[in-house]
């Protein structure tokens, strides 16, 4: 019966994004149903076989290598205070400063042309088995690892050609990913393997609810993509203190936005149970997300709770959401877990719209107008896409 609701659930999300096409007639079916075999493939791969759970358990080895690694360096700064229990800030010194560590690592891979390379090539192979055009295809690559402004910003150069639905495309890419950056982050909240399986889940979703919303044909003599340098280290150092500079912004915006959406939910909590006899947000969008939790492959009597932690993320952001389900994961089916942990696993909020179309203006004032004109747009896409890889991987689970 699971089964049967999910592949429901697939239908459903596919049929949305038909519904939403702009050019019906030109989706890469050819693509999109390469694009699903290859994630229903990685998720079994990576769930049910010795093979894949050991590269899991070694990938999340390395990550936890890497975040004790993180640690002594805060603690250093901090003088202990980071593993301190129960004090207001530990989530700050514990989870948000592992950020400057990670980011430093990717930009030191970044200076070293490692990343580059790897990026490029897995752009082109996916392009060429998808049938994708070559920059739509390296930038799903490159989100996966950089965030939604610094993928954007390494096809800048090629602006200019994008017309409105590749444009979209590659929106959509950036939205439906999280940055390696802080996926230490992620890690330290929820279960590792099922964030690391939504990294790549997450990347074909989006290609795949996108290119069926806005399809795109490419001639092969104008199918060529050119990288903008993303690193402008000139020396490994310098490289090392921008990713730690880069690194530490980023945790200082995401502590910010925890205090102001954390506060502001407080607020419109409150307000909801004064109009509404002690009913809160979140449990509305709890009732109204649930029936899609039930496609999805969550039990019906976790549906309500596991709809209101997703609609928590798409009105605020992933952290808020991942705050609130980490108190759940032992009251929770590991089903539950699995599925609502890989939709938590991107960038498809409201707050989201906002930084893309910036980071457009701030290439293509133009673009940057027609990126705010269909935001909402692009948020149900890549919402879409979110639902997408939690009912694949709720499949195997």
């Amino acid at each position: 019966m699971g089964i049967l609701l999910g592949l429901l659930a697939i239908v459903v999300v596919l049929g949305i994004a038909f519904l939403m096409s702009n050019d019906k007639k030109n989706i890469n079916l050819r693509g999109v149903g390469i694009m699903l075999a290859l994630q229903l493939f990685t998720t079994w791969f990576m769930f049910n076989t010795d093979i894949g759970q050991a590269i899991i358990g070694a990938i999340s080895a390395g990550f936890n290598k890497l975040i004790e690694f993180g640690t002594e360096g805060v603690n250093f700064v901090l003088g202990g205070i980071a593993v301190e229990e129960g004090g207001g800030g530990v989530f700050f010194f514990n989870v948000l400063l592992l950020i400057i560590f990670f980011a430093t690592i990717l930009s030191v891979l970044t200076y070293l042309k490692i990343l580059p390379f790897i990026i490029k090539y897995l752009g082109q192979a996916l392009s060429y088995i998808t049938g994708l055009p070559k920059i739509e295809s390296f930038n799903a690559v490159n989100s996966i690892f950089f965030g939604q402004s610094e993928a954007l910003i390494a096809i800048k150069s090629q602006f200019h050609q994008l017309s409105d639905n590749r444009l979209y495309i590659v929106s959509a890419s950036a939205m439906g990913s999280v940055s390696a950056s802080i996926v230490g982050a992620y890690l330290g909240m929820l279960p590792a393997q099922y964030v690391l399986v939504a990294l790549p889940l997450n990347m074909f979703s989006a290609l795949i609810v996108a290119s069926i919303i806005a399809p795109v044909k490419v001639d092969k003599k104008e199918d060529i993509v050119e990288i903008q340098d993303v690193s402008n280290a000139k020396s490994f150092f310098e490289a090392m203190g921008n990713g730690a500079l880069d690194g530490g912004r980023i945790a200082l915006i995401v502590a910010t936005m925890l205090i102001a959406f954390i506060a502001s939910l407080e607020l419109v909590n409150w307000a909801f149970a004064g109009l509404f006899n002690g009913f809160t947000l979140q449990e509305a969008l709890g009732y109204v997300i649930a029936p899609l939790g039930l496609l999805m492959g969550i039990p019906w009597a976790e549906a309500i709770d596991a709809g209101a932690i997703m609609g928590t993320k798409i009105v605020t952001n992933e952290f808020v959401a991942m705050l609130e389900f980490q108190n759940m994961l032992d009251q929770v089916s590991e089903k539950t877990v699995g599925v609502v942990t890989v939709f938590l696993t991107s960038f498809a909020n409201f707050s989201s719209i906002g930084i893309i179309a910036g980071t457009v203006q701030g290439i293509d004032s133009e673009k940057g107008g027609r990126v705010s004109g269909f935001g909402m747009k692009l948020l149900i896409g890549a919402t879409l896409g979110s639902v997408l890889s939690a009912t694949i991987a709720g499949l195997f689970l």
